[in-house]
C-alpha cells in the first residue's frame, strides 16, 4: 500500500434532522443526515410519504384521486 494517500479516520458524531446523535467511524469529523434508523420507515415499522413541492396533491388532482 502507497504511505500517506489515507484520509484521517475519526469517530464521527452524526446528527440526524430528527434529532438523533450517534457515534461512528468517519473520514470526517462531524456529519448531518436527513435519515437515520431511528426516523427511517423500514426500520419505524411506518410508512411516510414525502411531498416535495405539492406533487402528490398535484397528481391526485390531475387524476381525480382521493
Amino acid at each position: 500500500m502507497k504511505t500517506d494517500i489515507h484520509p484521517e479516520f475519526y469517530t464521527s458524531t452524526v446528527t440526524c434532522s430528527c434529532g438523533n446523535v450517534f457515534e461512528t467511524g468517519a473520514t470526517r469529523p462531524t456529519l448531518r443526515v436527513e435519515i437515520c434508523s431511528k426516523c427511517h420507515p423500514f426500520y419505524t415499522g411506518e410508512q411516510r410519504i414525502v411531498d416535495s413541492q405539492g406533487r402528490i396533491e398535484r397528481m391526485r388532482r390531475r387524476y381525480n384521486m382521493k
